[in-house]
């Protein structure tokens, strides 16, 4: 599969329009420690930040495969922000939290990996004894 395109802004402009189409909520959470992330750092929680997508919430909306970026109001002001997508986590309803995690090997170049096209060795299975960490007690 050399060359192909990473699967996370796929779904998270599929979920966007599926969320905005049922008239629900869009929000986004963003990990604000990743590089090219502009947002206002002081409403950030733990790194990471959740942001109001709607169509209402927000002007000048632009989406694609790299980033999001619109202006949005924090506090009285207006302010420009720009998230790549590898830095979104999450894309979900704010009014039943149905959405999407994202894991890290759906950003294609951005993710964790052995470098090549095929997908990382998974770990050698333990035997029951290794696996085993609870106990029966009486």
């Amino acid at each position: 599969m050399a060359g192909s395109a990473p699967l996370q802004p796929y779904l998270l402009i599929a979920y966007y329009e599926w969320i905005v189409d049922n008239e629900w909520t869009p929000q986004i959470l963003v990990d604000v420690s990743l590089p090219n992330v502009d947002v206002p750092q002081q409403f950030a929680n733990d790194g990471k930040i959740v942001l109001n997508i709607s169509p209402s919430a927000v002007a000048h909306f632009e989406m694609d495969h790299e980033h999001i970026s619109f202006s949005a109001r924090f506090s009285g002001s207006s302010l420009s922000i720009y998230v790549p997508t590898n830095a979104i986590l999450a894309i979900y309803a704010r009014e039943n939290e149905q959405g999407i995690m994202f894991s890290p090997n759906m950003y294609g170049e951005h993710s964790e990996g052995n470098g090549d096209d095929e997908p990382p060795t998974p770990e050698p299975s333990k035997t029951a004894k290794d696996r085993s960490f609870l106990k029966v007690v009486k």
